[in-house]
């Protein structure tokens, strides 16, 4: 994970995403760097335009959001049924005489 947030720390800082330039982040971060990892990332970003799939992912995450409040929405409107609240109060009410 850390070898993604050193990518986008570079995009962010409009530095390109370079071998050197990442292992140059981790270094600094502390992480022991993995030369594999490195290239592997490097390799599969090269043409990305990493602003995109930013946007991409962020509105891919908010979709679901989204969907789940209008779902709690329409639980809110519907409230509990006439035949939901009269077995409540009858449970109540046998409560209080066991």
């Amino acid at each position: 994970m850390e070898y993604v947030y050193a990518a986008m720390l570079l995009n962010a800082a409009k530095q390109p995403v370079s071998e050197e330039n990442v292992k140059k982040v981790l270094s600094a971060a502390g992480v022991s760097v993995n030369d594999t990892k490195v290239k592997a990332l490097v390799t599969s970003l090269d043409g990305v335009n990493i602003d995109e799939e930013k946007k991409k992912a962020v509105f891919a995450a908010a979709a679901p959001a989204a969907g789940e409040a209008k779902k709690e929405e329409k639980k809110k409107e519907e409230g509990p049924s006439e035949e939901q609240k009269e077995a409540a109060a009858a449970e109540g009410l046998s409560a209080l005489f066991g």
